[in-house]
């Protein structure tokens, strides 16, 4: 590997996003990346389609053992770090929320104390960057008629998990200004795309339509989503953790805000279309209506115009096209498994 490569550590890179922003960054021939995750289930594509470069390493353990973070950032000794490293389920939170508060804040607590301490006892550059990602849920439910959300919007988590996201940006935001600890905040909308666990929306329902299964819409459906690309997404990542500025924070989002119905609905219409049943009958009839989970937000909108304008940045892609590309590799990969 090449001295004049960016040594980045990137936490959590076993994940869907993870995944998908290695394997955008590898293209480029620009960075030696050490992925550390302990590959929980969220890892299973990782684990079924392990990343191989030379310029790639992974270490296997979880974020919050010190003795070998300590060991991990003095080796490899990284310029930047992007930390993606979290419990994401809404669902598990509200069943199992101490393991959120666990994962999510103790032990990314104790990862960034590590990092405080190796930035204060060796020379790092200036150009040192820890690059945290947030979610679009740490500012809670926005009301209809409001508009979205910017990154001086008050937080107001209703979850167990965005809650121990708020915490996590909370103390990285304080550090920043107590240590000058040199950290830049990403906050993104939801993702969707090839590798995501089949526990999310999107993958839930392509997998449910393909096996002929009852598609489960919370409530009435009507909540609102702003969705993205997650190629798009980790293309605005390297943005951030290159050219963001030290303690802002920047929403990551490509305004295609649909109700979950209506997205449910597209996703129906697709397949009806292109890949339809025998008999030739809409799978609309697989929507089946279930009772609201507890704290359930509605609406979730965010403003963009600060990574558009600071950053230069803007989505590439077309939302319905990356959909459709979206189920075709669901449906190759569902029909692998059968």
């Amino acid at each position: 590997m090449k001295k004049n490569k960016t040594r980045l550590l990137i936490t959590g890179g076993a994940g869907f996003i993870g995944y998908n922003l290695i394997n955008h960054l590898l293209k480029k021939n620009k960075y030696e990346i050490l992925n550390l995750d302990k590959i929980s289930y969220a890892g299973y594509y990782y684990k079924k389609y392990p990343i191989v470069s030379k310029n790639y390493k992974f270490a296997k353990f979880d974020i919050g053992n010190i003795k070998k973070i300590n060991t991990l950032l003095n080796d490899f000794k990284p310029n930047k770090i992007i930390n993606l490293a979290a419990e994401s389920h809404v669902d598990n939170s509200i069943k199992n929320p101490s393991k959120f508060i666990r994962n999510n804040v103790i032990s990314i607590f104790n990862f960034i104390e590590e990092v405080r301490n190796y930035i204060k006892n060796n020379k790092v550059k200036k150009n040192f960057i820890f690059h945290h990602i947030s979610t679009d849920e740490v500012y809670g439910d926005l009301a209809k008629s409001g508009s979205a959300f910017t990154e001086q919007s008050p937080y107001r988590p209703s979850s167990p998990y965005s809650a121990s996201k708020s915490s996590i940006d909370h103390i990285l935001r304080a550090y920043f200004r107590t240590y000058n600890f040199p950290v830049v905040i990403s906050v993104c909308s939801n993702n969707f795309g090839p590798f995501q666990n089949i526990e999310k929306l999107i993958p839930l329902v392509i997998n449910n339509i393909i096996n002929e299964k009852k598609i489960p819409i919370y409530g009435n459906g009507m909540q609102i989503r702003d969705w993205i690309y997650v190629l798009d997404h980790v293309d605005a990542l390297e943005k951030v953790f290159l050219k963001g500025i030290k303690g802002e924070t920047y929403n990551i989002s490509t305004n295609n805000r649909l109700t979950n119905i209506s997205i449910i609905k597209k996703i129906i219409e697709i397949f009806d279309k292109d890949f339809p049943r025998p008999n030739k009958k809409s799978y609309s009839d697989l929507i089946t209506y279930v009772k609201d989970r507890p704290g359930h937000d509605q609406k979730y909108a965010l403003n963009n115009n600060k990574i558009k304008k600071g950053l230069n940045w803007n989505r590439s892609t077309n939302f319905n096209k990356s959909l459709e590309l979206t189920i075709k590799w669901y449906i190759k990969e569902i029909t692998k498994q059968k």
